[in-house]
């Protein structure tokens, strides 16, 4: 399928979420579990309070499609696009998958994905332009961070994590976060 053509069969069969790798592969998108689902919208609570305290760039959840430039339609459970890339979207370009990759993103390991597929998929990003990455292994209890310059690093589940020099004084203290909630 052309560009043109994946964006229209996407919203044709508008329930359902896919991705296109860059070989042009299409990959069906299982919902999530609540335990993935409550862990991504309490980082992404986290985020949205550093946003409303600097106003730099903007979020983005996981509906969200980009195309990187090897061609890969990706969305990544949370993600953030700096102001630099933004301002060379235009309205047009922001009702389509943007052509653009996003600085910082966040992939939430499901238990419908291998942890070599999410690795390989973080590595993608990287390789297209996001600067920093984490992916969340709730199952390994682990967090791996990618960085731009292509070093990784592994993390223990309740770490602390940094947005480095891509999100300035943010913290994710995930420790706090993966505690359960109230009954």
């Amino acid at each position: 399928m052309s560009e043109d053509e994946f964006f229209e069969f996407c919203q044709v069969n508008d329930t359902l979420e896919f991705e296109r790798d860059s070989h042009g592969n299409i990959i069906v998108m299982s919902p999530t579990t609540m335990s993935t689902s409550s862990l991504n919208f309490r980082i992404g609570g986290v985020m949205f309070k550093w946003f409303e305290q600097t106003g730099l760039g903007e979020f983005l959840d996981s509906s969200s499609g980009f195309t990187l430039p090897n061609g890969a339609v990706r969305s990544p459970d949370i993600s953030w696009v700096s102001p630099e890339r933004l301002i060379n979207l235009d309205e047009e370009e922001r009702e389509k998958f943007a052509h653009v990759c996003p600085d910082f993103v966040v992939e939430i390991r499901s238990k419908s994905d291998s942890k070599q597929y999410v690795l390989e998929k973080m590595t993608e990003y990287i390789q297209n332009g996001t600067r920093l990455g984490w992916m969340v292994d709730r199952f390994d209890r682990k967090v791996y961070v990618f960085r731009e310059d292509g070093s990784v690093s592994t993390e223990d589940f309740d770490a602390v994590l940094s947005g480095e020099n891509v999100l300035p004084g943010l913290t994710v203290d995930l420790g706090t976060l993966l505690k359960q909630p109230k009954s």
